[in-house]
């Protein structure tokens, strides 16, 4: 069986990081801040998407120079983000159970591949996943289902099920026909129940079960 996870706001809550690395990049340009709150909406499309957001946001246009350097700023101050990153409680210990229970686990994120494998290695997750693609690693990045598509046949043969928190996952997952399990304390824009999803949690205890009951 296979399972495969998104990361920003799903396993990890980066929310806090990608806010103070956005700010030092629009401090960088002269450029006020964005709250917290802005900045958490601007997340889920990748890293370039994110910047255009907040440079939009802050100085109202986008400048294609200026829109460069914000992105080269960012992706240096994006991948040693992570002093202010959790781990969602129950988390570790719901992957260790699926991992001792024979699943493949592979995780498919629009976060760039750089600071995505620097995360993972700061919380010593290395070696937790059997395949990683970033938002960054093929020509698209989600909603299109390649990359996912991509970690799955990555992982082999069998039933699978998709984990995320937001609208691109739930478009993910659709688009690549697997269930979906959204875990609700996430990054989402909209209520739950207009998400496409098999099963909703909010706590990672239930996630064993659940991706077990959606592999049937």
């Amino acid at each position: 069986m296979r399972a495969v996870f998104d990361l920003d706001g799903t396993l990890i809550d980066s929310a806090p990081d990608i806010h103070a690395a956005g700010c030092a990049v629009l401090a960088s340009e002269g450029l006020p801040p964005v709250s917290v709150a802005q900045s958490r909406s601007f997340i889920g499309n990748g890293a370039r998407v994110y910047v255009e957001r907040l440079e939009r946001a802050a100085a109202g246009d986008t400048d294609p120079a200026r829109t460069e350097r914000m992105r080269q700023r960012f992706a240096r101050e994006y991948e040693v983000a992570h002093a202010l990153t959790r781990i969602y409680p129950g988390v570790e210990q719901a992957l260790d159970l699926l991992k001792s229970r024979g699943w493949r686990l592979g995780l498919c994120t629009n976060k760039p591949i750089a600071p995505t494998r620097s995360v993972l290695a700061h919380f010593g997750w290395a070696s937790m996943f059997d395949i990683v693609l970033g938002g960054d690693s093929l020509p698209v990045f989600k909603p299109d289902p390649a990359p996912l598509q991509a970690v799955l046949d990555g992982l082999g043969a069998g039933p699978a099920v998709y984990v995320g928190d937001s609208e691109v996952d739930a478009a993910t997952a659709k688009a690549a026909g697997i269930p979906f399990a959204l875990f609700t304390q996430g990054y989402r824009k909209t209520p739950v129940d207009q998400i496409p999803h098999q099963q909703a949690f909010d706590d990672w205890a239930h996630l064993p079960t659940i991706a077990a009951a959606l592999a049937r």
